[in-house]
């Protein structure tokens, strides 16, 4: 794990002495580790040649199987796609797996990822489950967050908050376990936002850069573009919801950058990469401005995740983006 070693820390003395709990909750944003420290606890758990007691070898071939989610006693459970819901048979046939004994391992783990995307007949039959857990199982949850979950679901868990990473840290990470120079590292380290496993993800999966720098020049280019080219542009990126949730997502992290510089905040940005445009764009919009256009950006995601016509609610955002002139 790059980070992290209090939850770290907490899962090796529950699996060395025997005090796991039944369900554990684990929230925080994208990337930053939820679904890596889901996996190093299942490793732990069911690692049969443990270096010592509470820690997984990793080498094992249980350790190896969990790793590449291949393992018959580890059952992954979520939506089909990022933004799509987890549906009740979803979670029916994952109770049916869940009632049969262990077929090797020492505990059965349930790993039910992005679990605020459940329907709610599906939260509810999984609360079921929770209340009255079958004997030798561990279930996790990952979500955003616990406000995005049913209070019953989150008190029947045990929490554990992950946040981003410093710059810092993140940056030492990625140099030692990536073995990256230290200037790519700290560039990594700022466009991921202190979350290490969306920067392994772009070392490691190069299209995500470039997807990235795309989406960006997207937005840049609008502030040129008149309404009929805008609602253009809309139409075309409203044909793939999946994409425009990602690409809203990364305009959001600019749209901070941007508010960061307008109220002179010592907290680093994200896209150093841009730092002329992100400069000029301070320059040209006041602080309110900025704070209304991410509030605007993230109401339209929230908006397109309860299925309101994306591109009416695409073309209502950019009516709202300002027409200006940048440095390019």
């Amino acid at each position: 794990m790059m980070g992290h070693q209090w939850a770290v820390d907490m899962l090796a003395e529950h699996v060395a002495h025997a005090r796991q709990r039944q369900a554990y909750l684990v929230t925080g944003p994208k990337g930053v580790g939820r679904r890596t420290l889901a996996l190093r606890f299942t490793q732990a758990l069911n690692c049969t040649q443990p270096p010592k007691r509470g820690q997984p070898c990793l080498d094992c071939s249980a350790c190896k199987r969990i790793e590449a989610c291949l393992y018959p006693d580890l059952l992954v459970v979520q939506s089909e796609h990022e933004g799509e819901v987890l549906k009740i048979d979803q979670v029916r046939e994952l109770q049916h797996s869940l009632s049969l004994r262990p077929y090797e391992a020492n505990y059965k783990v349930a790993l039910i990822l992005r679990f605020e995307e459940a329907h709610p007949s599906a939260a509810n039959a999984m609360l079921k489950t929770l209340e009255e857990p079958p004997a030798r199982v561990v279930i996790v949850l990952t979500a955003d967050s616990t406000e995005s979950l049913l209070p019953t679901i989150v008190s029947r868990c045990e929490v554990l908050r992950l946040r981003p990473l410093s710059i810092e840290e993140t940056s030492r990470g990625l140099q030692f376990i990536k073995n990256i120079p230290a200037e790519e590292a700290e560039r990594l380290a700022h466009i991921s936002g202190g979350r290490p496993g969306y920067a392994v993800r772009l070392i490691e999966e190069p299209g995500l850069s470039e997807q990235r720098r795309a989406w960006l020049e997207d937005l840049l280019s609008l502030f040129g573009r008149s309404r009929a080219e805008r609602f253009a542009f809309a139409r075309q990126l409203t044909e793939d919801k999946e994409r425009l949730r990602s690409e809203l997502q990364v305009w959001l992290t600019l749209w901070r950058d941007v508010f960061i510089l307008t109220t002179r905040s010592t907290v680093p940005v994200t896209n150093l990469d841009y730092s002329i445009q992100l400069n000029d764009l301070a320059d040209k919009i006041g602080v309110h401005e900025a704070q209304l256009i991410i509030q605007a950006t993230e109401n339209t995601l929230g908006q397109i995740d309860r299925n309101v016509n994306p591109r009416l609610a695409l073309e209502v955002l950019l009516i709202d983006y300002p027409k200006i002139r940048i440095s390019m």
